[in-house]
């Protein structure tokens, strides 16, 4: 139930031609449930003219970490039988476009219902790493690719999700090629370099990491320590972005919407980019 004069402060905050300007009215009317462990987003005055879908298609055919369907669909009711469509899901939280909430890798993180939608719309910065990975499948995206990015678009923006575009993507219905999985069993694609996490969590304050691929990490990881860096510092994660190429590197914001669902430690997200 919305509290008088919520409607129109939400509406005011979210209009196509001011954005941002009402930030901090919409954050209060949306009331976050947690204390957010950065600061929100720059409220600079923004506009978009166009909204790119960073989501793919989620399907049994996703490739996963567990070689198993993420998803499972059951039809329970149907139109000409019962008079309405209704189906029953048997869903792998970690699959698909997803997210990664702080508890995932940590023992008293944030689950996705804690995490303050304030930090769920943030300006998203991509670092482009596909001529890199193109060349090296076990690429990980350094500090200094974080240099050069900084050096052409200036510092990274407060509260930011900042997203590494590998160019994975395109592989997607290509199990095989997409997780780069080897004889030995050992996956081989694109991630975050643990010294550029860490750097990012010491001297920049940002919201979130985004992939192309199936995790923060890069394939052959064996102790997962962008994970275990990241989320556990109060941050989230984004796995298994679409059309990061569609985007410019800076300018455009955000939007990761989540099922709020109790304890949870992560889920499929629908991403949606304001350009």
């Amino acid at each position: 139930m919305c509290v008088p004069g919520c409607a129109e402060a939400l509406h005011a905050a979210l209009s196509r031609r001011n954005f941002f300007k009402g930030a901090g009215t919409a954050a209060a009317a949306f009331a976050a449930t947690s204390v957010a462990p950065v600061a929100p987003a720059e409220a600079a005055s923004r506009r978009f003219t166009k909204v790119v879908d960073l989501t793919h298609t989620m399907s049994p055919a996703f490739p996963t970490f567990f070689g198993v369907p993420g998803i499972e669909l059951e039809k329970k009711f149907d139109i000409k039988k019962d008079g309405f469509n209704l189906n029953w899901w048997k869903i792998i939280e970690h699959a698909g476009t997803h997210l990664d909430a702080p508890i995932h890798f940590s023992e008293n993180g944030a689950t996705v219902e804690k995490i303050g939608a304030d930090q769920l719309v943030v300006p998203l910065a991509v670092i482009d790493v596909a001529a890199k990975a193109a060349q090296n499948a076990d690429y990980q995206l350094s500090q200094a690719d974080l240099a050069a990015w900084e050096k052409r678009h200036g510092k990274l923006p407060q509260g930011c999700c900042v997203a590494m575009h590998s160019g994975w993507g395109r592989y997607v219905t290509d199990a095989a090629k997409f997780t780069g999985k080897d004889s030995a069993g050992t996956f081989h694609f694109p991630g975050f370099h643990p010294d550029a996490v860490a750097w990012l969590l010491k001297e920049r304050r940002v919201a979130g990491l985004a992939v192309d691929t199936l995790s923060l990490d890069y394939g052959a990881s064996k102790d997962f320590k962008a994970h275990t860096q990241w989320l556990p510092a109060g941050r989230w994660g984004i796995e298994n972005a679409a059309n990061l190429d569609k985007v410019p590197a800076a300018g455009a914001t955000l939007v990761v919407g989540v099922a709020k669902v109790k304890d949870a430690t992560g889920g499929p997200a629908r991403l949606l980019a304001l350009v």
